[in-house]
């Protein structure tokens, strides 16, 4: 295994070969993978500062998951922009995006109506709202950043409303969408309903390991939404196959903790957004931008100390193993079951300690249900994994393939959670 002296001179010689790169940009972020062996590290940031004022760069390591494979992002700023994010930009646009998609949601809720609703191929619902964010979101991030490439990869398209008998579905979308933007008061703009189709398209992408593409969920938890609870637009980038951005809206979530024992004052203040982009932490909003705070992870250490998170609907994880994995570590506090990747937000701002998610056999996990929660949460201080401790990789397009399921916890429960996980995988499979 190399010393930590051997594989700082290994990292200068990395430096020093980029570095003519880095002349050339005030940020460079810079990803690629070691072995663990090799490292002797699990996943790991190393942030090299001020490449063009020093001889050698400053090294950071930051120990941010769990493993076998470590993957080591690299940061390259001059001095005068170190304190600024390699992606401010993007960071804003995202939020602005995810900002105006929850005013239309939460326009839509409040007078939700049967015509509003359409059935996808797979049968689960989808609203006027899910169409109408999508095409919000793809618009904004094009015209905040007109002179980056665009890539999206969504969970939408168009085929639907180009049917016969979707012309009163797709002339309300272009309604809500041209009034979104005109009471935003920054676009001066009259979209079409073929300009609205149009942006609904663009997130055709399939992604991949090169260049930069979006991820979005327009609307995660659908069903949530239907009900008047819990869902979330979100907003994820990738650089080079790695997520290094992520927006969490969600306009349901109490600014105050959830907890499993008693439902939320209906005085409390809803309507949260996190951000997180990678080296940055996760911060978390109000939507009207009236209060911000960082977060963390809850750092309980004991299990009997820890509650959890999975989905509210039981179609969506398997109740029953997640109860079997709660029992084996000694969770005493009963299940916080809500619907979305408000999970993820919750979770990274420790109202809970754990969040369990196992699909039942067949299903293949979206990339966009998962991209930004993982670093709000990884961000945040916490760990997300397959159920087999292995580093989720988004790079394989528009599917996550993954071990079972995923876990999310932090850094000390985390090898206990994996072995419990473990555990009740087992004996599940025994039964067979």
């Amino acid at each position: 295994m190399a010393t930590g002296a051997e594989l700082s001179t290994r990292l200068v010689a990395v430096a020093s070969s980029i570095s003519l790169l880095a002349s050339s940009s005030n940020c460079l972020p810079l990803f690629f993978t070691i072995p663990r062996s090799e490292s002797g590290l699990l996943r790991c940031r190393f942030s090299f500062r001020s490449l063009l004022f020093y001889r050698r760069p400053l090294l950071r390591f930051v120990d941010t998951s769990y493993g076998d494979r470590g993957r080591f992002y690299f940061s390259a700023m001059s001095s005068s922009f170190s304190s600024l994010s390699a992606y401010e930009e993007e960071l804003a646009a995202a939020k602005k995006a995810a900002s105006l998609a929850s005013h239309l949601c939460q326009k839509v809720q409040k007078s939700i109506m049967h015509s509003d609703v359409q059935s996808k191929a797979d049968k689960s619902p989808v609203t006027v709202a899910d169409y109408g964010s999508q095409a919000l979101v793809s618009l904004v991030l094009k015209m905040e950043l007109p002179s980056r490439s665009f890539s999206l990869m969504a969970e939408e398209d168009s085929g639907d409303l180009r049917k016969d008998g979707a012309q009163v579905t797709l002339k309300r979308i272009t309604e809500l969408v041209n009034e979104t933007l005109t009471a935003d008061g920054t676009y001066n703009l009259s979209l079409s309903e073929e300009d609205v189709l149009d942006a609904i398209d663009s997130g055709k992408s399939e992604g991949g390991p090169y260049g930069r593409h979006w991820v979005l969920d327009p609307i995660d938890g659908t069903k949530g939404f239907l009900r008047g609870d819990q869902y979330a637009i979100a907003l994820a980038m990738l650089d080079e196959g790695n997520v290094v951005l992520g927006i969490l809206a969600c306009p349901n979530l109490p600014l105050t903790p959830i907890r499993s024992t008693s439902k939320n004052s209906s005085e409390s203040k809803v309507g949260c957004l996190f951000s997180a982009t990678i080296g940055s932490g996760t911060i978390m909003e109000s939507l009207d931008g009236s209060t911000s705070t960082k977060v963390h992870i809850s750092t309980v250490e004991e299990p009997a100390d820890a509650s959890f998170f999975e989905s509210f609907e039981a179609a969506h994880s398997m109740h029953d193993l997640s109860s079997s994995i709660a029992q084996k570590l000694g969770v005493q506090a009963p299940p916080v079951r809500i619907d979305s990747q408000a999970k993820y937000g919750a979770l990274a701002r420790g109202d809970g300690a754990i969040y369990l998610r196992f699909p039942h056999k067949g299903y293949r996990e979206k990339i966009w249900d998962h991209a930004a929660g993982f670093i709000v949460v990884s961000e945040a201080g916490g760990v997300v994994s397959d159920a087999s401790g292995n580093a989720l990789d988004f790079s394989k397009g528009r599917y996550l393939d993954v071990d079972s399921g995923i876990v999310c916890t932090n850094k000390k429960l985390m090898p206990l959670l994996l072995s419990a996980v473990q555990e009740s995988l087992k004996e599940q499979s025994s039964f067979l």
